[in-house]
């Protein structure tokens, strides 16, 4: 069995039913009676109303629009992968040899469920408070900026943390060409990977073409899973 006490400190929680972390920790490559699936599936609703309601609570002058856009930064795979990497999650998830040979430790796939799985275990075990306690702290510490700017706009961070995990390299920004007169002068930005062109995209200026094509480059990443 696996040693979960440095898990249980960044969570700042202790499991009475260790079993309940191991179901919750174990994706179905492992081969065994159970998986973290139905904890995982119990874990996405737990944190959709957590999530929501701290987002309610915390922006009292913001529109259901402005909200429904926020949340839905956060609460997708690569909001609860960045939470999943606070706790250095990957490290106690059971998995096939197979899937561990092939990085399983860092897909946000994975992490993301195994994530959703410890909320939905602990809820069944300490209730939606305690749950509320550990996923608002684990926000703060992970976004010390919580806007609709800074959540949907930069891509390149997203990449980035997508990028070094599954590749261990970070995307290469280049400027491939510019049109235009002077005072309305558009960019070309090219994002690659090993030398391997991913994505191009063009902007009014480099940062707007870069997260243009860093924007372009998650979805060609996402589809090719």
């Amino acid at each position: 069995m696996k040693e979960y006490t440095q898990l249980e400190e960044r969570l700042g929680y202790t499991f009475k039913d260790k079993q309940l972390i191991i179901e919750a920790l174990t994706h179905k490559s492992h081969k065994k009676p159970y998986d973290n699936e139905r904890l995982e599936f119990l874990g996405d609703a737990v944190l959709d109303l957590i999530v929501g309601e701290f987002l309610f609570m915390e922006f009292k002058d913001e529109a259901e629009g402005v909200l429904s856009k926020i949340r839905a930064s956060l609460v997708n795979e690569s909001g609860f992968t960045r939470l999943a990497r606070k706790l250095d999650l990957g490290e106690y998830i059971y998995l096939s040899p197979a899937e561990e040979s092939n990085e399983g430790r860092s897909k946000p796939s994975l992490l993301s469920n195994a994530f959703e799985a410890v909320i939905g275990a602990i809820y069944l075990e300490a209730g939606l408070s305690k749950c509320q306690e550990i996923t608002v702290n684990l926000l703060k510490e992970t976004y010390p900026k919580i806007d609709l700017n800074t959540l949907s706009k930069d891509y390149k961070t997203a990449l980035q943390e997508i990028t070094q995990a599954t590749h261990g390299i970070t995307p290469l920004y280049t400027l491939v060409g510019s049109s235009g007169p002077d005072h309305k002068k558009e960019f070309e930005i090219e994002v690659s990977l090993n030398d391997q062109s991913i994505a191009k995209a063009k902007g009014k200026s480099k940062k707007e073409a870069q997260q243009k094509a860093a924007k372009i480059a998650l979805r060609e990443l996402k589809e090719s899973k």
